[in-house]
């Protein structure tokens, strides 16, 4: 456990970056502090490349809350329903984190942090109009169970619904690109590196592909300094990642990657996550099961 300078809350590694972490006692700010914001705070600006929720409330079933239909590497995934705003009556999804814990704010940041970077460079590889749809990335917000809940008071990750689900990549460099999007996700990770100057890579990529848009979520960054949580590999990320690239007809010529990247993880679909998880209360619902 560390203390934040900034906030003074007793947090474990994996509530600060890489590089603050590495500063020492007395020096090091937790993500929330960095950033500068509440992780529930909702989105001010928003971006062309955004889905957003476009409502302020939703419901949840206690039959689906303890029956996620769906999990990641950290999260349980659980469906539900709209209750105001535009999107009233559409489909939402809810994600919370397995380890429960007191310290999911610091993870929240993270997660929204990651968004927003995919946000930013999503809308630069739009402007190429290297395919023939839009790239668009789900942006979730933090909200709280009711009081009236079974939970009450659990913060969770809301987002909209994503239909005909599918993982594209992951951030070893595995990679699906058996289709034509499959290739096209590669390029866009390819392009992330090339337009930040190889400072990260977009990889992690899943979600569903519609008439019109393809819809991304739960993106994730490699960057040189480990600044996004614990899914960031970090330069050895980046080096796995592009060991197992290979450019494709949406890849161009000029795009830079590293000269003798070498495989340093094991390429794997699932996400690959740092060792610095500390030990929290389960919060699998009683009764779920492994899908």
């Amino acid at each position: 456990m560390r203390q934040c300078v900034s906030c003074g809350r007793d947090l474990p590694q994996s509530s600060f970056t890489a590089n603050e972490y590495s500063k020492g006692l007395g020096i090091s700010q937790c993500v929330a502090c960095v950033d500068g914001h509440n992780a529930c705070s909702p989105p001010v600006n928003q971006s062309d490349s955004g889905r957003y929720n476009s409502s302020t409330g939703a419901k949840v079933s206690n039959e689906d809350h303890n029956n996620p239909f769906a999990e990641g590497t950290l999260r349980w995934v659980a469906k539900g329903t709209y209750v105001s705003g535009p999107r009233e009556g559409g489909d939402c999804v809810f994600k919370w984190f397995k380890t429960g814990g007191v310290f999911e704010e610091d993870y929240f940041t993270l997660d929204i942090r990651a968004v927003d970077k995919a946000l930013e460079i999503v809308n630069k590889f739009n402007d190429l109009n290297i395919t023939n749809r839009l790239i668009k990335v789900n942006v979730p917000e933090v909200w709280v169970f009711d009081e009236d809940a079974k939970w009450p008071g659990q913060h969770v990750l809301c987002e909209r619904f994503i239909q005909n689900y599918h993982k594209f990549n992951s951030n070893t460099g595995w990679s699906d690109d058996s289709e034509a999007w499959g290739e096209a996700m590669q390029a866009l990770s390819h392009f992330s590196y090339h337009i930040s100057s190889s400072q990260f890579v977009l990889c992690g990529l899943q979600g569903g592909v519609y008439q019109h848009e393809v819809i991304l979520s739960d993106p994730v960054i490699l960057s040189r300094n480990r600044d996004y949580g614990v899914t960031d590999l970090g330069p050895d990320g980046i080096s796995s990642f592009f060991s197992q690239h290979r450019c494709n007809n949406y890849c161009r010529p000029n795009w830079t990657q590293p000269a003798n990247p070498i495989q340093r993880f094991s390429p794997v679909a699932s996400t690959t996550m740092t060792q610095h998880l500390v030990p929290m209360r389960d919060s699998r619902p009683a009764g779920t099961y492994d899908f």
